[in-house]
């Protein structure tokens, strides 16, 4: 029976705890920092999810079996990668994979070099760079202004109009609305129709597939 650690503190960890809370090979689910719902059914203790090494000190503190990452941020700091570095046991991609996720840049890159099929793109660098691309109608309207970075799903401006394009820009680049985050954008075309997320889960030799969903990103 295994005794697990789940990281993270939204609807996505209370979900994965609830889940995991089910399986016969699990007598224990942890969470750090869980949150209200959570502790109604399980234990929850402070823990700094943006510090690998605070999630290792828990891990090791709680003496548990695995670890599940629920956030995308600590997957993007090398939490995976300093639990395989000591041999403890982690669900979660390393942090060169986890770019996918966390750098946009990253993944239309990647998309590009591999020949997947994606949207047209451009990468800025600079405020002055991502304004003539906006004002440049190579795109049309809509169109679309991302931040690089993890920005927690806010990062992402669908504008109807040049005036809301470069107010995206001017707020990420100029403003610093996304720190770090909005350091560079991608500017990319608007694909219009229904959206769905098909997932793999891969050790690097063998691939299961889960069922596919479907994210609804705007609520209004």
């Amino acid at each position: 029976m295994m005794k697990v650690l789940l990281v993270g503190g939204g609807a996505r960890e209370h979900a994965l705890a609830w889940k995991l809370s089910r399986e016969r090979a699990v007598e224990e689910v942890v969470c750090g920092p869980g949150n209200a719902g959570i502790a109604r059914q399980f234990r929850c203790l402070p823990l700094d999810v943006s510090a690998p090494d605070a999630v290792l000190a828990l891990a090791v503190q709680e003496g548990v079996d695995f670890t599940v990452i629920g956030p995308e941020l600590p997957l993007a700091k090398g939490v995976a990668d300093l639990f395989a570095s000591v041999g403890r046991p982690l669900f979660g991609p390393r942090q060169v994979a986890a770019q996918l996720e966390s750098s946009k840049v990253f993944a239309k890159k990647f998309m590009e070099r591999h020949q997947i099929p994606t949207s047209r793109f451009a990468i800025c660098d600079t405020e002055a760079d991502a304004l003539k691309t906006v004002s440049g109608g190579d795109f049309g309207f809509p169109v679309v202004v991302k931040a690089d970075g993890l920005a927690s799903g806010k990062g992402v401006t669908v504008a109807t109009d040049r005036s809301t394009a470069e107010a995206a820009v001017r707020a990420a680049m100029g403003d610093r609305k996304f720190g770090a985050a909005g350091a560079r954008l991608v500017i990319e075309e608007c694909l219009v129709g229904d959206e769905a997320s098909f997932f793999v889960l891969c050790d690097g030799r063998r691939g299961v597939s889960l069922p596919s969903a479907q994210d609804h990103k705007r609520i209004f």
